[in-house]
């Protein structure tokens, strides 16, 4: 795992411009350090070894040094590749460098590299005879890419957006649109970023970049379909068989894998499946929000140490600014901060660690996804009449069953964009100064649907959390905690193989009104304990609730409501007003305040300190 940057042209001083942009990610890679300056490109990469230890430097070159690669990521099926490349009579100059495969993969087959490629990955190429720059992001966007156009038509790039503030072409400037959708989706979604003109390249998507010509490819779409052949024990069969072969593939290393532990299937099962010696956990003095005496039980059973750390309350807080730094775009998802933690404290002893991402979108097992097998009758009551009960109720109260009746007085398209809808426009108008209403949420959703169309309501919600959710929030957090403590996380679920199974699961073994990842469960309760099979979804609680109605806490977001950048962005009568309910308990606001407190601690950091 590692950091890359880059840029084309020649500013001035361009060996210390690139030189403080990889000192920005050094977190990212501080094992080594390397850059290539070519007549009109600048490449910087900073490494955390995990592979070919003694020869996998970077940046890296072919035979004939005309082409040259910097690379972030693990390809998983590099020596099968490697093989084919050698047989082609391309000669390797490493030992087993992951890396050297996409010089030689780039030389053989061009663009069609990628559909061979199976790994998490962020990559550019530069083809100095050509003189055009190809990068690329990996299938389902578990690395991140960044890239920029200055004014002068140059490209800028790289793991991180915190990296462009170093070069003096790059124009620091906020965009106000990302932030009204910010306060729905709880993230910064879709290609758009805080920053304006830093656009992220999305999954499965590539760059060429050719004398000042930008030009994006689309080169994988994931699509989900459902197969009607196979009972429940010919499924659970295949989503096993593909789980072990993952989990093997994804420990390949020349350095100790660990992996994280949680209480629920996720985890435990790949756990179990990975053998790994060590294996860690963090929670919180409250055991609403305690999941490591699980994880303690669980570990016996696999005869591996455990390691957890309980988080304080002070020390949370306290990490708040460091971590919306690390973030690059505020996330108020309040279980990034636990990430930051549980990263920390596996990278004293290990440099790599497995992790559950993808298992719910891969598999449905986010509790939403039994929505549409649920209360069906409701569903057959006219849409004008349910619609004129949802505007009722969105008058109430924001409790379980008017939460029901608001959601289900639209149709699927209208109300879902993902696993978080946090706050509708006519907040956002009482909140906000300058409310707009230029791109609303379901403006990227939409699309998703319309792919969708015609599927089940699973499928939809699937597919959807697949390009929004899990790529803005699932895995922004779980890249950025990881390399804030230069760790390497892997993602065994978020495999090609794995989605090869997935997409075709059966509607019926995903999720019903009882249970979800029902397919998942079946095969990991061949292994592990029933009741940790079993277990329902918890995704690391945090005690937020709770600390904001403490005095102590709350007078750290009253302060942070009081602030310049509170008084330039929103009405700050009505977010005292929103606290105020919340210490009252006329109301649960936390996650409304705590996306609003999140967005000023990030831009504190972003545009007021620096």
């Amino acid at each position: 795992m590692c950091g890359i940057v880059g840029f084309t042209g020649s500013p001035a001083n361009r060996e210390q411009v690139l030189k403080e942009m990889m000192d920005a990610i050094a977190h990212r890679g501080p094992d080594g350090e390397g850059s290539y300056f070519g007549s009109s490109v600048a490449l910087g990469h900073r490494r955390l070894s995990l592979l070919d230890l003694s020869s996998g430097g970077q940046p890296m070159f072919n035979e004939d040094n005309t082409i040259v690669v910097i690379f972030n990521g693990e390809i998983y099926n590099f020596q099968e590749l490697r093989s084919e490349l050698v047989e082609l009579g391309h000669r390797f100059s490493t030992d087993h460098s992951d890396t050297e495969v996409l010089l030689h993969g780039y030389e053989a087959w061009g663009q069609q590299m990628l559909e061979r490629l199976r790994g998490m990955f962020a990559f550019a190429i530069w083809d100095s005879g050509k003189e055009v720059l190809f990068c690329a992001r990996d299938h389902f966007g578990i690395k991140p890419f960044y890239y920029y156009i200055t004014a002068d038509q140059q490209l800028m790039f790289g793991s991180e957006i915190k990296s462009f503030l170093h070069h003096p072409d790059f124009v620091k400037k906020l965009n106000h649109t990302q932030l009204e959708l910010y306060m729905t989706y709880q993230y910064s979604p879709g290609e758009e970023t805080f920053f304006e003109g830093v656009k992220k390249l999305m999954p499965g998507h590539c760059l060429w970049f050719e004398k000042g010509n930008l030009e994006i490819k689309r080169y994988f779409c994931p699509r989900f379909e459902p197969s009607a052949k196979g009972d429940l024990s010919q499924w659970v069969d295949k989503v096993e068989e593909a789980m072990k072969e993952s989990v093997e593939a994804h420990k390949i290393s020349d350095v100790e894998v660990g992996s994280f532990l949680s209480s629920g299937v996720d985890s435990s099962y790949m756990a179990y499946l990975a053998h790994v010696d060590k294996t860690f956990t963090v929670g919180f003095a409250d055991k609403q929000y305690d999941e490591t005496d699980y994880a303690r039980e669980f570990s016996k059973f696999l005869k591996t140490k455990n390691y957890a750390y309980q988080i304080e309350p002070d020390e949370y807080w306290e990490n708040l600014p460091k971590i919306q730094y690390h973030m690059d775009e505020p996330l108020a998802d309040a279980a990034s901060a636990a990430l930051f933690f549980v990263n920390r404290e596996a990278s004293k002893q290990v440099k790599a660690c497995l992790s559950g991402e993808g298992a719910d979108e891969f598999f449905g097992g986010y509790n939403i996804y039994k929505e549409p097998v649920t209360a069906t009758w409701y569903d057959k009551i006219p849409l004008p009449l349910r619609r004129a009960v949802g505007a009722v109720a969105g008058l109430l109260p924001p409790v379980p069953g008017v939460n029901f009746l608001v959601r289900r007085s639209k149709p699927l398209e209208e109300r879902y964009i993902g696993n978080t809808n946090l706050m509708g426009e006519n907040q956002k108008k009482k909140l906000l100064k300058h409310y707009t209403g230029k791109v609303l949420p379901t403006d990227l959703s939409k699309g998703y649907f319309e792919a969708t169309k015609g599927q089940d309501p699973v499928v939809q919600m699937q597919y959807t959390d697949l390009n929004l959710w899990l790529v803005g929030d699932i895995l922004l957090k779980a890249d950025k905690m990881s390399m804030a403590n230069s760790l390497e996380l892997r993602v065994p679920f978020l495999d090609r193989k794995v989605f090869e199974v997935a997409c075709h699961i059966p509607a019926a073994y995903k999720a019903n009104a009882a249970n979800t990842k029902i397919a998942l469960r079946g095969a990991a309760i061949r292994s592990i304990p029933q009741k940790t099979a079993d277990k329902k979804k918890l995704g690391f609680p945090v005690p937020v609730r709770a600390w904001l109605r403490d005095e102590k806490y709350a007078q750290v977001v009253r302060k942070a409501f009081d602030s310049p950048a509170a008084e330039e962005f929103f009405n700050t009568k009505e977010l005292h007003k929103m606290l105020s309910q919340h210490i009252s308990g006329k109301r649960d606001n936390w996650r409304q305040i705590w996306c609003v407190f999140m967005f000023l601690t990030w831009y504190e950091e972003y545009f007021v300190k620096r």
